[in-house]
């Protein structure tokens, strides 16, 4: 029996898989010879999806992310560290 209240948190949840996420489209972007920040920023500013290369399905998976909740996570981590 669990004598500590366990916490849950969506919040948490769902900044793990935007990571997991994001680091996919990462990766795919820098095996395709990009410059991975560089092409995720242009796709932020313009919501343009051709930024993004659609190996390994990373045009698609960023599609699905929203651009504000992104940023936000963005901005977060970096005023974190």
């Amino acid at each position: 029996m669990h004598e500590q209240t366990m916490e849950f948190s969506v919040q948490h949840d769902k900044e793990a898989e935007l990571k997991k996420t994001l680091t996919i489209i990462y990766d795919a972007l820098k095996e395709k010879g990009y410059n991975p920040i560089n092409q995720i920023v242009g796709y932020i500013l313009s919501e343009d999806p051709t930024y993004i290369t659609t190996y390994n399905n990373a045009r698609s998976l960023i599609r699905h992310i929203d651009r504000d909740e992104l940023l936000q996570a963005l901005v977060k981590s970096y005023l974190e560290s």
